[in-house]
């Protein structure tokens, strides 16, 4: 008994540590793009904006299309409306005299639908437009969110390799270190060199322990991030397949110097067409509200009276009617209201129209200092890794001349700073690189 009782909390453990094993993801960077474009909670909301506008369209349709509306009214007379009438003749009483005589019944109902339907207004057409530009705004607004997103679980990505390459970085280079420290405390302790280098070698040792615990920290933070553009809980494992210096190289794009920027292509400018476009449909809002409103309806419908509530049974008698109607507004005079709203109208859309000239001339300018950021960081690729090259070696011949005495350690902790400084320079060129071809990309949206 006692060991069944064991074995079932065995199982019973065991299910709740299966139930509490996280997702493992694992992704190159285009795949973590392609599932941040499904999964990123901006983009999610920007997907339901466009639902919303769909849902918007149809409404604005609808509102010029058939409607069929149906109205049930009773009404309980609790105390008669007396009618004043003239005495004599058939009503009774003294001629010249006041009497009073009652119409209507206790109790009365009344049934009916109505179908209407609008003929013209111009408001109705510009609203269709409205509605359609609407859609297109949204839709736009969704694209730029995809493109924002895109930048930025590239830069995401790329940070997170950053941190971690970074971190290696610096794990061999405490491990070197701690390597010739030890070599030169043993020396020290044999009395052939000054304790001056021992303790210089420590102060390096200490500043890349206290930098390595922050780098540490930093990658942490980095990965949590991408994890947030990738709309994945920070909880849930991530594995990332490529590494830093594989998408830098992938990054180079020389094409890119030799095309035509189409600033029509530009998410910002179409936002801002859209944005002239609304304005200019306002402003034939404003004219269209002088003309005439054309609409018709047709009622059919029942009523019935009683002194009695018996509106239920089926021998009581109901009379029906029908009507057809068209009604037509003719706005005459508004005290020079439309007038100034026209006004209003048209200075916004023209300067919804100079804007839209500032918004080119930006575009044009930032695509050109984005270029330029761009060539530049792949000529600071080439020029840091051959710095490096060139630290790395001038590290190495100081750490030999240390060694051997034939230098101090002042020159050696300068190589190593030296080395260490290139070593970040080469990161910082690779990741410069993938941010700026990303940003370009923004701007030319290029995908």
């Amino acid at each position: 008994m006692k060991h069944s009782i064991i074995l079932t909390l065995l199982l019973f453990i065991s299910f709740l540590n299966a139930q509490e094993k996280k997702e493992t993801y694992t992704f190159t960077l285009e795949q973590a793009i392609e599932h941040a474009l499904k999964n990123n909670y901006a983009i999610i909301n920007a997907a339901k904006d466009i639902e919303a506008a769909k849902e918007k369209k149809w409404e604005t349709t609808a509102s010029g299309l058939p409607q069929i509306n149906g109205n049930v009214s009773y009404l309980n007379n609790l105390d008669f409306t007396e009618q004043g009438v003239t005495g004599g003749g058939g009503f009774g009483g003294a001629p010249g005299t006041v009497s009073t005589i009652t119409f209507g019944t206790k109790h009365s109902m009344d049934a009916r639908a109505t179908l209407s339907q609008l003929i013209f207004d111009g408001s109705y057409i510009v609203g269709l437009q409205s509605a359609k530009v609407y859609l297109q705004i949204s839709q736009n607004a969704k694209e730029k969110t995809d493109v924002e997103v895109r930048e930025m679980v590239i830069n995401a990505y790329g940070n997170v390799l950053l941190s971690r390459e970074n971190i290696l970085i610096l794990e061999k280079n405490k491990k070197s270190l701690e390597k010739t420290l030890f070599e030169t405390s043993e020396t020290f302790k044999n009395g052939l060199i000054e304790e001056e280098n021992v303790e210089q070698l420590q102060i390096t040792l200490n500043q890349i322990n206290s930098t390595l615990s922050n780098a540490t920290k930093r990658s942490d933070i980095a990965l949590q991030m991408l994890k947030i553009a990738l709309g994945i809980d920070i909880s849930e494992e991530v594995i990332l397949k490529d590494n830093l210096e594989t998408i830098a190289k992938k990054s180079i794009d020389l094409s890119a110097f030799t095309g035509e920027f189409n600033v029509n292509e530009n998410l910002d400018y179409k936002i801002g067409r859209n944005n002239e476009e609304s304005k200019r449909l306002l402003l034939k809002l404003e004219k269209f509200r002088s003309l005439p409103t054309l609409a018709a309806n047709l009622n059919y419908g029942a009523n019935s009276f009683a002194n009695q509530f018996d509106f239920l049974d089926q021998n009581q008698r109901w009379y029906n009617y029908s009507n057809l109607g068209v009604s037509l507004n003719i706005p005459i005079f508004s005290s020079f209201t439309f007038g100034a709203r026209k006004q209003q109208a048209k200075i916004a859309y023209e300067q919804a129209t100079t804007q839209l000239k500032q918004t080119e001339q930006n575009l044009i300018l930032q695509h050109k200092s984005a270029l330029n950021d761009y060539e530049f960081s792949i000529e600071q690729l080439s020029t840091s890794k051959s710095n490096l090259n060139l630290a790395e070696r001038i590290e190495n011949k100081q750490q030999i001349k240390f060694k051997e005495g034939l230098s101090s350690s002042f020159e050696f902790t300068e190589a190593q700073r030296q080395l260490y400084t290139s070593q970040q320079n080469y990161l910082q060129s690779m990741i410069d690189v993938i941010t700026k071809k990303t940003a370009l990309d923004k701007i030319t949206n290029t995908k």
